[in-house]
C-alpha cells in the first residue's frame, strides 16, 4: 500500500529572499514536492533556486520541471542535477522532456523522441560512473564521465502529453509527468499510452505525476480567468487533448493562429476565445470543492501524485487553498500502488 503525494511547481519569478520564504510555506503546509520549471530566459535558474529551495527545507523532493536536451548539453544536466541532490541529501527528481514555446527564443525547436531517450541514457550512464562515448540525439560525448560521485539512481521523470512521448515515459523513465489537463477521458487516455510503453518493456508502470495548472478560489470567475491563459496551450501543443475535451476543430485553429509561441503567460488574448468548459475541464479553475472533485478524480484515474501550478495574481493563496482540498478529498488515506515503481 502506497500514500499518495502532493506537490507545487513554482516558476522562479519571485526574488530570492521572496521565494524562500514561499518554500518556508509550502513546506510547513506538508506539501511532498516542489519542482521548479527549466524556461530558458523566462525565469530564474531552476537549479539555483532548488539548490536554496534544500537549504530551506529538509524533508521536500525537488524537482526540474522541466528542463530539455537542447538549452543544456546532457553531460552538464548530470552534473548539475548530481549535484543539487548531493546538496539536498538525495531527493532531487530529474524532469526532463522535448522542450516547449521558450525554446523559440534562442532559435531551436522542441527536440525528437530520439534525442530525449538518448539524454536519458547519458545522464544515467554518467550519474554511475560510467565513461561515456556517444554521439546520438545531435549531441556528443567523447571519454566523458563525471570526476565527483553521484547518486546512480536519481529519479528521472519525463514530461509527457503526445501518445509517442507516453509510450517513451513508459519504457524508460522512473515517472511520468503529465500535461494532459484534469479531466477523467484525458488522464485514462494518457496513462493506458504509458502503461502501454511500460509494458512493451516488460517493467512496471512509472510513477503517475499529474501537474495541475491554475487557481482555486472562492471567486470562481477570477479563478477562471487567472485559469485561462493554461488553457491556450493545448491547442497549439495538445490538439488531441483538445479532441477528447470535445473543444471544436474550427476553435483550435482559430487558438492556434492567435497563439504563436512564448510562455503560456503570453496566451491571454488567445485565450479569450475558448469556452469556459474547456478551461475548466484542463485546469484548476473554480472553488476548493472543485479542487476537491479535480483531485479525487486524478487518483482515481491512476495519478500517484498532484502537483498545483499556481497562476494568478493569487498563487499563495491556491496553493493554500489546493492544500486544504487535498485534505478534504481524503488523500492521506493509502491507496494500492501497484503499477508503481517508486515512491518518489
Amino acid at each position: 500500500m502506497t500514500q499518495p503525494k502532493f506537490g507545487v511547481v513554482l516558476q522562479g519569478v519571485d526574488a530570492p529572499q521572496e521565494f524562500g520564504c514561499l518554500v518556508d510555506e509550502i513546506d510547513s503546509l506538508g506539501f511532498d514536492h516542489l519542482w521548479l520549471t527549466d524556461s530558458s530566459l523566462h525565469a530564474r535558474n531552476c537549479y539555483a533556486y532548488l539548490t536554496l529551495a534544500a537549504a530551506r527545507s529538509s524533508r521536500l523532493l525537488l524537482g526540474t520541471a522541466v528542463t530539455n536536451p537542447l538549452t543544456r548539453h546532457p553531460a552538464i544536466t548530470a552534473a548539475a542535477a548530481a549535484t543539487v541532490d548531493e546538496i539536498s541529501a538525495g531527493r532531487l527528481i530529474l524532469g526532463i522532456g522535448v522542450g516547449d514555446r521558450p525554446l523559440l527564443a534562442l532559435g531551436l525547436r522542441p527536440s525528437t523522441l530520439v534525442t530525449l531517450e538518448a539524454a536519458v541514457a547519458g545522464i544515467r550512464r554518467l550519474w554511475r560512473g560510467e565513461e561515456v562515448d556517444q554521439t546520438l540525439g545531435g549531441f556528443t560525448m567523447s571519454r566523458a564521465h563525471l570526476r565527483f560521485p553521484a547518486r546512480a539512481d536519481i529519479p528521472v521523470y519525463i514530461s509527457a502529453s503526445g501518445p509517442k512521448t507516453l509510450e517513451l515515459a513508459g519504457r524508460i523513465a522512473d515517472g511520468a509527468i503529465l500535461l494532459v489537463g484534469l479531466f477523467p477521458e484525458a488522464l485514462e487516455w494518457a496513462i493506458s499510452h504509458l502503461t502501454r510503453g511500460a509494458e512493451t518493456a516488460g517493467r512496471a508502470r512509472p510513477h503517475v505525476a499529474v501537474f495541475a495548472y491554475g487557481a482555486v478560489s472562492e471567486d470562481e470567475q477570477a479563478a477562471l480567468e487567472a485559469a485561462r491563459s493554461i488553457a491556450a496551450w493545448f491547442p497549439q501543443t495538445a490538439p488531441h487533448i483538445c479532441d477528447l475535451a470535445g473543444l471544436p476543430r474550427p476553435m483550435v485553429d482559430r487558438v492556434q493562429a492567435a497563439y504563436q509561441g512564448g510562455e503560456f503567460q503570453e496566451a491571454a488574448a488567445a485565450a479569450r476565445v475558448l469556452p469556459d468548459e474547456f478551461v475548466r475541464k484542463v485546469a484548476l479553475a473554480g472553488n476548493r470543492r472543485t479542487a476537491v472533485q479535480q483531485i479525487r478524480a486524478a487518483l482515481d484515474a491512476g495519478a500517484d501524485s498532484v502537483h498545483v501550478f499556481p497562476l494568478g495574481p493569487g498563487r499563495m493563496d491556491t496553493i493554500r487553498s489546493f492544500a486544504q482540498a487535498w485534505t478534504e478529498a481524503g488523500s492521506g488515506e493509502p491507496r494500492s500502488g501497484a503499477g508503481k515503481i517508486s515512491d518518489m
